[in-house]
């Protein structure tokens, strides 16, 4: 086996890109790279994309965050809530959030402003935004019924409804430099992350599922630990792996899930959420599972060096040896 660096790109958003992305860089033989959903409807992201006409900034700086050189000094500053005042329409926003919003004004360009994020906090890899246009996140549920943003789909399955189907309006497409990018990465990594508004949406791009397909290297699943409301009972990884191969067209080869779970008291203060334990479920048989423990606290939230270490073992098994 010899031993070379690979270039691997994670897509998600959310809170379980980061702490991936965290995870992996500490591997000296990965370069990693980040593809950023961008279609965040809520809080200080939505805000600034309503009041200033840019686009969500805070995914993609919690993951510039994550690739840092001094990730818990640049967090505690850049994560930092401006206190509200009186007549000032800034308060409450991240300092980190501000700054990025005003790069991308000044610049006109919000790639060129990531990558002076990026110099800035000397980060090891680079962060990608899935499309520079702006659009929203829609759905179809079970009943018919239609909503449209991503805090209100999440609402609508977390309070019982299905998601039938999902979709951008307007219909986005991918920028050129983020699809050459992808087609040059050795594997894949999806999630973890919130289902259909985190990791479903990147794949709805145009233009994504093209590149993935020039892509040579395996595709790998990061299986949620839990389900994510009512509207997801019954949810399994292969669920996952069959949405995500449809809408990227071609297979996914890898899934990585918990197989140990933590105490009933634990799970029964999740199950009031009515969250429950994410099974493999029946798998296809060209995806391969890869199980192990990977919720090890009383926090439903992967073990990340675990899951860099079982992430590994998959790249080099399948991309290192002779």
């Amino acid at each position: 086996m010899h031993v070379h660096t690979l270039t691997v790109g994670c897509f998600g958003g959310g809170t379980g890109l980061p702490s991936l992305l965290g995870g992996l860089k500490t591997n000296p033989w990965l370069d990693v790279n980040a593809i950023v959903t961008m279609f965040d409807s809520g809080g200080s992201s939505g805000q600034l994309r309503d009041e200033l006409g840019v686009l969500p900034p805070g995914d993609i700086l919690k993951c510039a965050l994550a690739l840092s050189r001094n990730a818990r000094e640049a967090r505690r500053v850049l994560l930092a809530r401006l206190p509200t005042l009186e007549h000032a329409r800034l308060g409450g926003h991240t300092g980190g959030n501000l700054l990025l919003s005003m790069m991308q004004r000044y610049s006109g360009d919000f790639i060129d402003a990531i990558d002076a994020l990026r110099a800035l906090l000397g980060c090891r890899g680079r962060v990608w935004p899935v499309s520079v246009q702006s659009a929203s996140v829609c759905a179809e549920y079970g009943d018919g019924s239609l909503t449209r943003g991503e805090v209100e789909v999440d609402a609508g399955q977390s309070s019982g409804r299905f998601v039938r189907r999902i979709w951008l309006e307007p219909p986005v497409s991918i920028h050129p430099a983020v699809a050459a990018a992808i087609s040059q990465f050795d594997a894949a990594i999806i999630g973890p992350g919130s289902f259909y508004t985190s990791l479903m949406p990147i794949f709805l791009v145009r233009g994504v599922a093209e590149a993935l397909g020039s892509m040579k290297g395996p595709v790998i699943l990061v299986a949620n630990l839990l389900t994510e409301g009512r509207g997801m009972a019954g949810f399994t990884a292969a669920d996952a792996v069959a949405r995500i191969e449809e809408a990227i067209q071609r297979r996914v080869d890898v899934v990585i899930a918990n197989m140990r779970w933590p105490p009933p008291q634990v799970l029964g203060r999740y199950a009031l959420e009515h969250k429950e334990p994410l099974a493999p479920g029946p798998l296809p048989a060209h995806c391969e599972l890869v199980g192990g423990e990977f919720w090890t606290s009383d926090i439903a939230r992967h073990d990340r060096r675990r899951l860099a270490f079982a992430i590994w073992s998959v790249l080099s098994r399948r991309l290192l040896s002779d």
